[in-house]
């Protein structure tokens, strides 16, 4: 006779769940892509600030510990995609050294709806201190337009 799992029921619930949702288009982004530590609840990494002007979109992530050279950003249309990689403690430290482990590692993938679309070709990142800016100009079409009254 097989033993039963309080946890394997409440996983299988969780996958109908995420199942329904998938099919109603309710969900925006699957928590397995924003899952940055494994077993544990999906949270979305890095955290970001996104706001906008007249001339272009802004995104600051806050991402300390990142190496720089595995992040990897990609537009298409009006989705932004993030990923990178944060990794363990430098040196020869072993699992079993460590007393405590709160700061997550391993790669992520973020992504996120921007609000107009922007122009692919003149987008600019920068990485300062563990910030993320990313700084994405609208495309023409995008741009309010002033329009001219006649008064007649």
């Amino acid at each position: 006779m097989a033993e039963w799992s309080p946890w394997q029921t409440l996983e299988v619930l969780r996958r109908e769940i995420d199942r329904v949702f998938d099919e109603n288009g309710s969900r925006r982004e699957p928590s397995s892509r924003a899952a940055f530590l494994p077993g544990r609840a999906a949270r979305r990494y890095p955290l970001i600030n996104l706001y906008e002007d007249t001339e272009a979109v802004y995104v600051e992530a806050l991402a300390p510990g990142i190496d720089p050279s595995s992040l990897h950003l990609h537009v298409q249309g009006k989705t932004l995609s993030m990923t990178g990689e944060k990794r363990r403690v430098a040196g020869d430290v072993t699992p079993e050294a460590f007393h405590r482990s709160e700061r997550a590692t391993g790669t992520f993938v973020r992504q996120m709806q921007l609000p107009v679309e922007v122009d692919e070709d003149k987008v600019q990142a920068a990485y300062t201190h563990g910030l993320l800016t990313v700084t994405l100009p609208k495309a023409e079409q995008a741009k309010p337009k002033q329009i001219p009254v006649q008064v007649g």
